[in-house]
């Protein structure tokens, strides 16, 4: 009898003990758990952390310096390399895709890209079509990572760097309206926008030229050529070409009506959101030379 009534007196105490254990329970604050990481996206080289440290600083005649060779560029072009840049460990290997594909043309070119599941940003698919530029940019690494850099930690400062460099150029009169590209001025910015939005021509220059006093008895018409048309169609809309165009006032750079808010913080996860996205297969990339082999026959 002396068990039980132990026992009965124990289950007594506790019942009475758990109104006030649950009241303290309740006082507890409640802490939220911590926000989840940012979604990784697409492609095995994105949304991987990326190394710390402050973010770099280019002086103004640094960056004349590193967009003089593409200042005049037309805008919707120079929109893809300047973004594409901040990928700049993925040009080399784009570079040899488009240089191994260069005989494919429009619709055709588009449907290598997606046969081959290719895994690189959409602004640098979006370059694919443009092989002497994806040269340029993996010949001179360098130059494209700081200007990827320069981009990520300084873009308003670089988009006023093309703007000093055009203005320099209109005035000694290199700069003009051509049979490719008009030439205008807007709220003092000056735009190279193509007078066919679906041919793209990439000019050629030479920046200790085009940006200084032209020399006595030069011809100042010849200095900046331009090489065969580059078709982009609807095609390629999946990689930002339904419209691409800069916001010279507030430095933005528009992809689909949505500016482009890549940064150096925000650069291992940040995914621009496309109106036509490219949507990549499940697997890995493949290689279908063979079958381009064929379209180039």
């Amino acid at each position: 009898m002396n068990v039980n009534n132990s026992r009965f007196t124990i289950l007594v105490f506790l019942f009475l003990l758990c109104p006030f254990v649950f009241h303290a329970v309740a006082q507890e604050p409640y802490t939220p758990p911590p926000p989840p990481p940012p979604a990784s996206p697409q492609g095995p080289e994105q949304g991987l952390p990326q190394p710390q440290g402050p973010p770099p600083s280019f002086a103004p005649k640094q960056l004349d310096d590193l967009v003089a060779r593409i200042a005049l560029y037309p805008d919707p072009l120079l929109a893809h390399i300047l973004t594409a840049s901040t990928y700049s460990d993925q040009i080399p290997q784009a570079a040899d895709w488009a240089n191994q594909h260069s005989n494919l043309r429009g619709p055709a070119l588009a449907d290598a890209i997606r046969e081959d599941n290719l895994q690189w940003d959409a602004s640098v698919l979006a370059l694919l079509p443009f092989p002497s530029v994806l040269n340029m940019m993996a010949q001179d690494p360098n130059w494209t990572q700081q200007l990827g850099d320069a981009v990520l930690a300084q873009r308003p400062e670089v988009m006023d760097a093309v703007q000093r460099l055009r203005h320099e150029s209109y005035q000694y009169g290199y700069l003009r309206p051509d049979p490719y590209d008009n030439v205008s001025e807007t709220d003092g910015d000056i735009e190279i926008v193509p007078r066919n939005p679906e041919y793209v021509y990439v000019p050629t220059y030479d920046p200790y030229v085009v940006f200084a006093p032209p020399r006595p008895g030069f011809v100042v018409g010849g200095a900046i050529r331009f090489g065969p048309a580059i078709v982009i169609g609807p095609a390629f809309f999946s990689w930002g070409w339904a419209h691409p165009y800069f916001g010279w006032r507030t430095h933005d750079i528009f992809f689909d009506a949505t500016p482009w808010r890549r940064s150096w913080v925000n650069r291992g996860y940040y995914v621009h959101p496309y109106a036509h996205p490219y949507v990549r297969r499940e697997g890995p990339r493949v290689e279908r030379h063979e079958r381009h082999e064929e379209h180039r026959r």
